[in-house]
């Protein structure tokens, strides 16, 4: 009996034992739990804690603004006051645009839009409502705010164009950037961030659009915003302002010269290569493309036959017709192929086998040499020096001179062309056909296949008038900056230099009734050539009907006019490019906005009547005969 006790004792202290066991190992794995949760694991659940409490959100940067050579704005920033609905947080989308369709009008094609586009959204991403709001619009639904979950108000910055339609082509604009290229950056996954697209904006998009930053918020269940936490947040980091060349006044001026023709203009500082002038009309609004355009507005300016949209000033491409000629006197001095003083007889064609090369004078110039061939821009003269030079030395000549190339001008702008320079290699590649002393006559009066840029017909004048290698650029060089000689002769710049002054500043030069009384500045004169570029021959059966001038054509068929010129002509410092498309000829439409252009220029700059080393060079090339 006493034995049986001790047996069920002794079992029973076995059972507390390991019951007690069992409990202390429980009550020990249940203590390093929250031991590993609350002492080694603090951090990790404090943040899984905090960031059911609190978010980060996007902050993006305020972009930088693009200036003028004068520090005046070009492209700026201003107050954007925009809604965005948060699916997540919204419910049933159409719902919450109904209930806010009560505060701000909704358009029936607007809603289906929005809510196409949240469908195609995560839901966690807020979707652009509207954007511009005025600020009583604004208020008004901040204040109905509480009845609006899911709607999520904010003030941001949009681009804004103070000068529109005169910087247009240099500025560029700004758009929402496109799908595709969001999925690379959360930055352009930003509702309402946009990126450049044109111009200036895109080449500088690196440094105007800086780099994004987080907010720190404390949100409740329903995540709207309590509080903002900026000391615990990375601010962004503004885009830098971008400096241009570009002169605003003068850029003003040239837009109203050209009027609304469909034209382009460019002007250089020569001592320095900046690009004063890049004007290409008509113009249009960038604005317009900020928020959105229109698809009729813009169906208007892609159809526009004066082509708005394109900037002639850097991609147009023309046959540089006469203004070529001071280059071909160049070719022709530095090889030597003609004396300035030989004479050659116009009579008003040249016949090449069964093929006749008129001059545009019909009746034929007489005997002219160089400097009254240039002065009244003799065809004839200059077949007969094109023959001399043959191809090669003219396409050397003008590839020294800047046709043909692709200038970067100080920043990668798109909207660039590298034009055209013949050789009987590239027609042999190009066409599988010879070359011809026919298209040779043609490339010395800068018709055939010769192609160029306003941009390269102003380098081209500036190379001409300084005798260095200018190259263009959009961005402000520093004091000092020098080009090299491109080592023409001292006495055949003087000769050129003559021969372009005669156009303008003596009778019977081809420029000389129209820009009468020449420059308009005390102190200094201006040198230039006109050109046109013919686009449309006449035939026999038209002039039949009675169709005998360019009058008589449509517009899209008459011929371009051109003008190039430089000023002042003692100390050269300005270089003007104009092209009108369809202008009929230089004289009649391109000859007088250049002159406004340099005349602009050269009042405000006394420093460049003064008489500089250039003037001085050919003073004594004078002297030396």
């Amino acid at each position: 009996m006493r034995r049986d006790k001790q047996e069920t004792q002794a079992q029973f202290n076995r059972r507390v034992l390991l019951l007690g066991g069992a409990g202390a190992l429980m009550f020990g794995g249940l203590g390093a739990q929250l031991y590993s949760l609350q002492i080694l694991e603090q951090e990790r659940y404090r943040t899984l804690s905090d960031s059911n409490q609190f978010s980060f959100r996007l902050q993006p940067p305020v972009r930088g603004r693009i200036l003028d050579r004068a520090g005046e704005a070009l492209a700026e920033n201003r107050d954007n006051y925009r809604l965005f609905i948060v699916p997540e947080q919204a419910g049933d989308p159409a719902r919450a645009l109904a209930r806010l369709a009560r505060h701000l009008p909704i358009t029936e094609a607007r809603m289906e839009r929005l809510l196409a586009q949240i469908s195609r959204t995560p839901r966690f991403q807020p979707v652009t409502v509207a954007e511009d709001l005025d600020w009583e619009t604004f208020a008004r639904i901040n204040l109905h705010l509480p009845e609006l979950p899911g709607i999520l108000p904010d003030v941001g910055e949009v681009r804004t164009y103070p000068h529109a339609q005169t910087m247009s082509h240099v500025t560029g604009y700004v758009q929402v950037a496109p799908p595709e290229m969001a999925r690379g950056d959360r930055l352009l996954l930003h509702p309402g961030f946009r990126i450049g697209r044109t111009g200036a904006e895109i080449a500088n998009e690196n440094k105007l659009r800086g780099s994004a930053g987080q907010l720190k918020v404390e949100v409740n269940a329903f995540g709207r915003v309590i509080r903002e936490l900026p000391e615990q947040s990375i601010p962004s980091r503004p885009g830098s302002d971008v400096h241009l060349s570009i002169d605003l006044r003068a850029q003003r001026v040239a837009m109203q010269a050209l009027g609304q023709e469909a034209a382009a203009a460019v002007a250089l500082d020569m001592v320095n290569g900046e690009i004063l002038v890049l004007a290409s009309t008509p113009g249009f609004d960038p604005n317009a493309f900020v928020l959105g355009i229109g698809q009729s507005e813009f169906n208007a300016l892609n159809n526009n036959p004066y082509r708005p949209l394109f900037n002639k000033a850097t991609t147009g491409l023309y046959a540089p017709a006469s203004t070529i000629k001071g280059l071909i006197s160049m070719a022709a001095l530095e090889h030597g192929v003609i004396n300035p003083s030989e004479r050659i007889h116009c009579t008003g064609r040249v016949q090449l086998g069964n093929r006749t090369f008129h001059c545009w004078r019909r009746e034929g110039h007489g005997h002219v040499h160089m400097h009254d061939a240039m002065k009244v821009s003799c065809d004839t003269y200059y077949y007969e020096v094109a023959r001399r030079l043959g191809i090669e030395r003219i396409r050397e000549t003008a590839l020294r001179c800047g046709l043909g190339q692709l200038f970067d001008i100080g920043m990668p702008i798109p909207e660039r062309a590298s034009g055209l320079v013949p050789s009987a290699a590239w027609k042999r590649a190009r066409r599988g056909q010879p070359w011809t002393t026919g298209d040779t006559f043609n490339t010395g009066i800068g018709q055939g296949y010769m192609l160029s840029s306003p941009l390269q017909l102003a380098v081209m004048t500036a190379r001409l008038a300084t005798g260095k290698a200018v190259t263009p650029t959009l961005q402000l060089r520093p004091p000092g900056f020098e080009f090299e000689s491109l080592g023409f002769a001292a006495h055949n710049l003087e000769t050129v230099h003559r021969a372009m002054s005669g156009v303008v500043n003596e009778p019977g030069g081809t420029a000389y009734w129209t820009l009468r009384p020449g420059l308009g500045v005390e102190g200094a004169r201006m040198c230039g050539k006109t050109g046109t570029a013919q686009v449309y021959s006449i035939s026999p059966e038209e002039r039949a009907r009675g169709v005998r001038n360019q009058e008589d054509l449509p517009w899209r068929l008459r011929n371009h006019g051109l003008f190039i010129g430089y000023a002042p002509e003692d100390n050269p410092r300005y270089a003007v490019a104009i092209v009108v498309e369809h202008g009929m000829g230089g004289t009649r439409t391109a000859a007088r906005p250049a002159r406004d252009i340099l005349r602009d220029l050269v009042s405000r700059d006394p420093a460049s009547r003064e008489t500089g080393p250039l003037a001085a060079l050919t003073a004594l090339s004078r002297e030396g005969g």
